[in-house]
Order: structure tokens, then C-alpha cells, then sequence
């Protein structure tokens, strides 16, 4: 299904440094950032907002492919930068709190994974790069987790500049999690905070968990059209959101 951009103005709210403190002031967040491709530009909002060390157990970067793949095993297809690999992050990166940290010792404490897979541009400019990018996370200790995830396609034409913007959506996509999950259309607005709309697409939405049971993906699809973050949305007669890009891959449109 593919529509025209509607409303393009999403306007700039909380500075990512203030959503990256409230989330470190919070005493019962606590988790786990693993980052892929683009350097450590989410998590290295919350260790200079200060109070870290409330919110942050691991923070690491499996860079090299072979690190890589002893982690979180080796795809079928042999590619990083997918939505496979960031559900294996996350699932991964939660097993391992949930091993690590006893609840006995951490009764409160609402544990999350944040994760990115990402390509930035190339050394020739003619690839501008994409990502995958998400959150698995918990609202109550006793509760399962939700999860919510994005696939981003970047427009500038700088690295250092989109690892920047990477950086800064991950803030709002955390923040958002735990401070917008009740409002939807709010939390997915909120990915832009701080940022210009022509800097990076958001072209899949996926939300899932307890907390999203009464969310319409395909609605959410069509709002991130509606809201100018993408052109065109795709789901499948189930109603799950498809990345365009990786459906129509090679075929004859």
C-alpha cells in the first residue's frame, strides 16, 4: 500500500540530554545497550547526562563480525544490518539480565535492552545507509516485556552527522518507551524530537507486548505516511508491517 506525505511538521520538544537524565534519575530502569555499526551514540547520551550508573548494567559494541556472530549466532543469509539480528540482540541482551541480576536483589527494578544494527554511508557516497533500531523493555516487574521496533534509512550525506541523529533517535525511542507507550501516535511523533525530518526516514514500525495488545500496527504504519517520516508503508494480509525495500528486493515492480 503506498500513499503521498501529508503532514510534515513534527516539532522539537524535551532536549535529548534532559530525556536521557529523567530516564537515569528513574531508580527503577535499569538495563543493557548493544550497539552495531555506528559506534556507541545512544548510550553515550546517558552516561554524560550524569547518574548512569543507576540506569546502565552493560553498554557494548560487538563491532568486529566474528564478536559479532559468537554472540548472537550467525544468520542464514550471512547479513548484520537486519531485523533478525536486532530481535536476537534483544532477545539475547534480556536473557542475559534476567540470568545475571537476581530478583530477589532487584525486586523493582523494570529491565530493558536497547539495540542497534546499522550501515552508515559509504567511503563513495553512493549507499546513504540503513538501520534497524529497538527496544525491548518492561512497565512492571512482574509483567512480560514489550518490544518496539524501527527500520531507519539515513538522508545525510555526512557519517559522523548520522551517527549523530542515530544517536539522538535512540534517547527519544527510549525515553518514549517508558514515558509514552499509553499514547502511540505521541511516542512515535516523539522519535523526532530534536531532530529535522529530512535527516532520516522511519519506514517500519513494529510494536509488540502487553502493554501495545490494543495497537494496530497497520494504523501506525499508515500514520508514520501520514505524519511525512516515510512514503510508503507495506503489511501482509495478517497485518504485519514489511520493510518495502526487503519485500520488493530484487524483484520486477
Amino acid at each position: 500500500m503506498t500513499l503521498l506525505k501529508g503532514d510534515k511538521q513534527i516539532k522539537s520538544a524535551i532536549p535529548i540530554k534532559q530525556k536521557a537524565l529523567q530516564i537515569n534519575l528513574n531508580s527503577h530502569i535499569y538495563g543493557t545497550f548493544a550497539e552495531i555499526g555506528a559506534g556507541q551514540e545512544t548510550v553515550r547520551h546517558f552516561f554524560r547526562a550524569g547518574g548512569s550508573s543507576q540506569t546502565i548494567a552493560k553498554a557494548m559494541s560487538a563491532y568486529d563480525k566474528s564478536f559479532s556472530d559468537e554472540i548472537y549466532g550467525i544468520e542464514p543469509d550471512k547479513r548484520y544490518v537486519t531485523e533478525s539480528r536486532l530481535r536476537k540482540m534483544l532477545s539475547y541482551e534480556i536473557a542475559l539480565i534476567e540470568d545475571r541480576l537476581s530478583r530477589d536483589k532487584h525486586p523493582d527494578k523494570m529491565f530493558f535492552s536497547y539495540a542497534n544494527t546499522v550501515t552508515t554511508i559509504d567511503f563513495a557516497k553512493k549507499f546513504k545507509g540503513h538501520g534497524w533500531v529497538g527496544i525491548k523493555f518492561q512497565m512492571d516487574p512482574l509483567e512480560d516485556y514489550n518490544e518496539i521496533v524501527l527500520h531507519v534509512r539515513f538522508k545525510q550525506t555526512d557519517a559522523k552527522l548520522q551517527q549523530e541523529t542515530l544517536g539522538m533517535l535512540g534517547g527519544n525511542l527510549i525515553y518514549g518507551a517508558f514515558y509514552l507507550n499509553n499514547k502511540p501516535k505521541e511516542l512515535l511523533t516523539s522519535f523526532y524530537d530534536n531532530i529535522e525530518m529530512d535527516t532520516i526516514e522511519i519506514d517500519m514500525v513494529d510494536f509488540s507486548g502487553p502493554r501495545f495488545i490494543n495497537v494496530d500496527n497497520r494504523l501506525m504504519s499508515l500514520y508514520i505516511v501520514k505524519k511525512g517520516m516515510t512514503n510508503a508503508v507495506m503489511f501482509d494480509p495478517n497485518g504485519n508491517n514489511l520493510l518495502p525495500a526487503h519485500v520488493l528486493y530484487k524483484k520486477n515492480i
